[in-house]
Parts: C-alpha cells; sequence; structure tokens
C-alpha cells in the first residue's frame, strides 16, 4: 500500500491543495511503520511542501 500511496502523491505533486488531500487519504490507510517510511519519502521528494507534509502528519499522532 505504501508503493501505492508514493505513486498517488508523484502524479498529483504538480498542484499544492491535491496533494495534501491525498497525503491525508494516505495517512489513513498505511500503518505506524508505513507512516513513518511516507513521511522520510516526502519530506526527502517533496521537500517544496515540507509545511504541508508536516502539517498533515501532526494531526496523524
Amino acid at each position: 500500500m505504501l508503493k501505492f500511496c508514493q505513486s498517488i502523491l508523484q502524479k498529483v505533486s504538480f498542484d499544492k491543495q491535491l496533494f495534501k488531500k491525498e497525503l491525508r487519504k494516505s495517512t489513513g490507510l498505511l500503518d505506524k511503520h508505513e507512516l513513518l517510511l511516507l513521511k522520510i519519502w516526502c519530506l526527502t521528494t517533496f521537500s517544496n511542501y515540507k509545511s504541508i507534509i508536516i502539517e498533515v502528519f501532526e494531526s496523524t499522532i
């Protein structure tokens, strides 16, 4: 499921709002270990969306 979420996020990364929406959806699909991996991957892959990524992951804890 992690690979699927990563694939979707890459496809929607052109739009900030869509990226945020899909990232929120992804957090509901993954277990804690996968969430940590997704967070690390997002921060390294989409550094320009750092504030969105941090905001979404803070609300999942």
